[in-house]
């Protein structure tokens, strides 16, 4: 479990993605690829301050072993927030399902899938905590 603080950074930090997210989508609107909304996204955040790295691998640890994978999660934020960016026509149980291993996998605390197909941004995000 989080502490309080730290909860409330998480918070404040998922804001100001969120915020980014929904400039981004004002700018650009929906229906281009997923790669278009990374780098907008990417930009919008890295302006404000916020440190990005993008297409992070994340490999599977299995019997004591950490085994490289396919897996690579969208963009992480602060080394914190992962965003799993999606433009599709809803946020399906298995986008979450997705999202909240990788949470497990990174021992990460929080995710936001960020969906870019909606007509209005708000509409196209889920929030995904990781054990607290």
């Amino acid at each position: 479990m989080l502490n309080p603080a730290h909860q409330h950074e998480l918070n404040e930090l998922s804001r100001r993605i969120i915020g980014a997210a929904i400039e981004v989508h004002r700018e650009i609107g929906p229906g281009l690829l997923e790669s278009a909304y990374e780098e907008c996204l990417c930009f919008e955040l890295e302006n404000q301050g916020i440190s990005v790295a993008r297409q992070v691998p994340l490999p599977i640890n299995y019997k004591g072993n950490e085994l490289p994978c396919a897996y690579r999660m969208d963009v992480v934020v602060e080394n914190e927030i992962i965003l799993e960016l999606k433009t599709t026509k809803r946020i399906e149980s298995i986008h979450e399902a997705q999202l909240l291993s990788y949470l497990k996998l990174s021992d990460r605390p929080l995710g936001l899938i960020l969906n870019f197909h909606m007509a209005y941004m708000k509409q196209g995000v889920k929030r995904i905590v990781n054990g607290f």
